[in-house]
């Protein structure tokens, strides 16, 4: 029974840890985007809890780092017991996280692997209480947890997994996450991530018809079609079964206060998109980098374009400031956030492919 008690808890430790450090890479890759996800937990319309919107990042980057480091620490065997009840008490607050937004509908990915890979709230929640059962194995297995190493590369390797992982959390920051997952990634095209193909799998929809037949209230399911029933209608509600092809990209545009011109402008042989989803919160560094690159690009053929969802006052008071000369047009702010990650941050396009993309640190490094 021993025996088999220490092959189970080493199977447990080796699948939580590769799994904490895969998770947590994928998001430390993309702090940035894991506090925006972090945000929309802290809305009004979750937890509740807006006071701590303005810390989503700082909450972003310690949580992904406290991963990745607790995978390590469990792999190589260092502090056991601080190790083990940290990834315990990890575990209980993402299985009732994502327990809740699952439950009541809040949440509609937990952004567990970031962009990399999509989860509903519920497989989120079932992935959180396989882990929550292995780590309670642990727990109780936790004497058969030894290191592997003897206590000084132990010790330097757990020091390491923490210094790798802070660096490369503020690198990624200062420039942009090094694998890029989104559908915006450079060498995608815009459009083809917005169609739809002819053979894609369509909605299935489930409705419900209340009638009143005989005095009382009957219900007939149908997969759109009105029923024949002889009787008196009541009412009537849709159920998505299957919600069929979603594409990568549902809700990107640039409009202006007239017209819709994303067809337009995504069809320009040399675009240079300059994202900035609030005019009032971008980095002032940034901004000022902006007029010598524009007019540069400009000289050279490029059409430039502003995305923002920030209002006409916020628009003219920045061009002002800075002296730049192109106009800023409207699209939502979560997908110029998911465009680039950086505010301001610039994008080139080809009739629609994305060809780069930088974080305004590296504006100058753009080859136009």
């Amino acid at each position: 029974m021993t025996q088999n008690m220490k092959y189970l808890v080493q199977l447990s430790r080796i699948f939580v840890g590769v799994l904490f450090i895969i998770s947590g890479f994928i998001k430390l890759n993309d702090p940035l985007g894991f506090s925006y996800k972090l945000q929309e937990y802290f809305g009004a319309d979750v937890l509740n809890m807006e006071l701590l919107i303005p810390y989503a990042l700082l909450i972003s980057v310690f949580v992904v780092v406290f991963e990745v480091v607790l995978g390590v620490f469990l792999l190589i065997g260092y502090q056991t017991k601080f190790t083990v009840y940290s990834l315990l008490a990890m575990i209980v607050f993402f299985t009732f996280l994502t327990f809740y937004s699952a439950y009541f509908d809040k949440v509609k990915d937990c952004g567990c692997f970031g962009d990399a890979l999509k989860l509903t709230p519920w497989e989120s929640f079932t992935k959180d209480v396989i882990l929550l059962v292995l780590i309670l194995i642990l727990v109780y297995g936790l004497k058969h947890i030894q290191p592997i190493f003897s206590k000084l590369p132990t010790t330097v390797m757990a020091l390491l997994s923490f210094i790798i992982s802070l660096w490369f959390g503020y690198h990624v920051l200062m420039h942009l996450p090094s694998i890029d997952f989104r559908a915006y990634a450079i060498g995608k095209n815009i459009q083809e991530q917005m169609a739809i193909p002819d053979n894609a799998p369509k909605p299935v929809l489930e409705y419900t018809w209340t009638f009143k037949v005989n005095g009382e209230n009957q219900e007939f399911i149908t997969n759109g079609s009105y029923p024949s029933v002889d009787g008196d209608y009541v009412g009537v509600e849709t159920k998505t079964i299957d919600e069929g092809y979603i594409p990568p990209i549902q809700d990107f545009s640039i409009e202006s206060e007239d017209e819709d011109l994303t067809a337009y402008f995504l069809e320009k042989d040399k675009l240079v998109l300059v994202a900035m989803y609030n005019i009032t919160t971008a980095e002032t560094d940034g901004v000022a980098k902006l007029k010598s690159f524009t007019e540069k690009a400009a000289k050279k053929g490029y059409t430039v374009i502003g995305l923002t969802s920030s209002g006409n006052t916020e628009k003219q008071k920045v061009k002002e400031t800075y002296g730049l000369n192109f106009d800023f047009y409207l699209c939502d702010e979560k997908v110029i956030k998911t465009i680039v990650r950086s505010n301001p941050g610039v994008v080139l396009l080809e009739k629609g492919t994305v060809i780069n993309k930088a974080h305004w640190n590296d504006i100058a490094d753009i080859e136009l």
